[in-house]
């Protein structure tokens, strides 16, 4: 009877020990591989969003520079900048350039990231006309006695090889040239354009220097106060840098590398790759626990094939602390059930084994597909609990996906549409009419663009302030959206001037009719916050083919129409006439 029972105790306690050995391996494989599953999701789709971030940060320096670009060219356009050459009279020809410098300190406040803008002569070894530095917060217009020559500088000898509308950008430099006040040893990029009289007589160039620093913080303002921003030159150097002292290192006789600091940047220095991310898991210590993300991005004209290298970097605590709260829940849900496994081994031993593997195909499931599927939820044992756990995990995991899929779609719109008035911007309007130029193509139907520039827009702001302009911004958004059709596109290029695509029409007389409908609405007067306010445009109408064979030429010759409806007296609207133009 006693060995009996010591033989049956004996069986049982083996029986419970393997039991309770396998409840423990069980459950401790299958928290680990859920946790290493879940943390690998986690962490490559937080190295995606980083990349995303730095291709948006790269999108917004183009569109940057683009808008500087502009600001050069409209200078360089408007007839005053030209008449100043043409002034025998030297009291008129003085008025001229105060009145343009009086419009130089206008951009310059409107810019805080432009240091100085400049006009400067062909002749007279390049002598700089016109001239208002920032001096700290102060804009001043450097007198004639502080104006010097400059035709020895790149990019003056740059920007004088250029046609009409083409756009110079510098290297970005240390500025050495004395007497220009903020901009004084200070990083620097110099945009210009050169400027044309009416009969085609190259007269001088329109020279903007910016300021490196007030670009990054242009660049960082929408990023989260944990990333940091990295800029180097084709060659590597740092341009910007969390630590200035890494900055420049060539303009002091040191170079100090990117490729030195992140080894896996080498390859778009070599052109062999646009874009590269640091693994999480493989970061070496002396990158300070950052993960970082780099793209190479074309800078200046593309014959010479210059670029830059954009990174972003962030802690790696930011992407794995959602994983090591997801380790500390698992060794947790490991503890417990280990202890009940070795209390209640003959019972896990019955019951454990169904809802188990029924857990792992679900765990494999959510890694495989990101999908959950049915556990048994309801019920009020261990077990239970258990799935519960994991039920809760896959949820928190999808909510974070979600929200980066979200952030992802928010980031891409904003680069694609106008923050003021939600209307496409400049890139997704080039996009759009790349392809109804491309359909046109094949169909052989005609479409249309019309350049709608506000009249007098500045004297609205001058006198109303920002808040009515950018009421009245709005309100012509809404006016133009709601006079075409759904197929086509209203888009707003920057300041006061939007454009409408028109696709497939097939008679342009809908083109006049449009231009016509619209130059009627905007001429009673537009109530803005309680104010009567006279808004009229001018707009200018060009025709695919006839009047350009791509989308860089039918804007130009849109916009030379405009210009020219501008010229008859505004509130006006015309064809592109080619025998005009000529």
């Amino acid at each position: 009877m006693n060995i009996s029972d010591h033989t049956k105790l004996g069986i049982g306690f083996k029986l419970g020990f393997l039991l309770a050995v396998f409840g423990i391996l069980a459950t401790s494989l299958t928290g680990y591989y859920f946790y290493s599953s879940s943390r690998n999701m986690l962490t490559r789709a937080a190295e995606r969003d980083l990349l995303t971030a730095t291709q948006v940060v790269g999108r917004n320096m183009k569109i940057i520079i683009d808008v500087i670009a502009e600001d050069a060219q409209l200078l360089a356009a408007i007839p005053m900048t030209s008449n100043i050459f043409n002034q025998s009279d030297g009291l008129t020809a003085e008025y001229d350039k105060k009145v343009l410098a009086d419009t130089f300190t206008a951009m310059l406040s409107a810019h805080p990231e432009y240091f100085q803008i400049r006009l400067i002569s062909t002749g007279q070894d390049g002598q700089e006309l016109v001239r208002v530095d920032r001096n700290g917060k102060a804009l001043i217009r450097v007198p004639a006695a502080g104006l010097r020559p400059r035709q020895h500088y790149p990019y003056v000898t740059g920007t004088l090889r250029l046609a009409r509308g083409d756009i110079y950008l510098s290297d970005i430099t240390i500025n050495h040239e004395q007497g220009t006040h903020s901009a004084l040893n200070k990083p620097t990029v110099t945009v210009s354009t050169p400027v044309f009289s009416h009969g085609g007589k190259r007269l001088g160039l329109i020279v903007i220097n910016i300021d490196l620093n007030g670009l990054a913080r242009l660049l960082k303002s929408n990023l989260p106060s944990a990333y940091q921003l990295y800029l180097s030159n084709q060659w590597g150097d740092f341009l910007i840098h969390p630590d200035e002292a890494q900055t420049f290192g060539f303009d002091r006789g040191k170079r100090i590398l990117i490729q030195d600091s992140f080894a896996s940047v080498l390859p778009l220095i070599q052109g062999k790759s646009m874009s590269v991310v640091m693994n999480v898991d493989t970061i070496p210590q002396k990158q300070d626990g950052h993960v970082a993300a780099f793209i190479r991005l074309p800078f200046g004209d593309t014959i010479e094939r210059r670029f830059v290298i954009l990174g972003l970097s962030q802690p790696i605590e930011n992407i794995t602390q959602e994983t090591s709260r997801l380790s500390w829940n698992t060794i947790q849900i490991i503890l417990v059930f280990s202890g009940l496994a070795l209390i209640l081994s003959a019972l896990v031993s019955r019951i454990v084994t169904g809802p188990l593997n029924a857990m792992v195909k679900s765990i494999n499931l959510f890694s495989k597909e990101h999908v959950t599927s049915t556990l048994p939820l309801t019920r009020h044992d261990e077990l239970g609990v258990l799935s519960r756990s994991f039920h809760d995990m896959q949820t928190e995991i999808m909510a974070h996906l979600s929200e980066l899929n979200d952030s992802r779609k928010a980031l891409d719109h904003l680069a694609r549409h106008d923050t003021l008035t939600g209307l496409p911007n400049r890139r997704m309007f080039y996009d759009r009419l790349e392809h109804a130029i491309a359909n046109s193509r094949r169909n052989g139907k005609q479409l249309a663009v019309l350049f709608v520039d506000m009249d007098r827009f500045k004297e609205i702001n001058d006198t109303f302030g920002h808040a009515v302009g950018d009421s009245v911004l709005i309100n012509i958004a809404t006016l133009l959206k709601s006079s075409v059709r759904e197929v086509d596109t209203v888009a707003r290029l920057g300041g006061d001037e939007f454009v409408i695509l028109l696709d497939m029409i097939g008679d342009p007389q809908h083109a006049r009719t449009i231009a016509q409908k619209l130059h009627d609405l905007l001429q009673p007067a537009m109530q803005i916050d309680g104010r009567e306010l006279i808004v009229h445009v001018s707009i200018g109408i060009g025709i695919f083919p006839e009047d350009g064979k791509d989308a860089d030429e039918l804007m130009q010759n849109a916009d030379r129409a405009m210009y020219r409806a501008k010229s008859q007296g505004r509130n006006a609207f015309g064809f592109h006439d080619s025998k005009s133009e000529g």
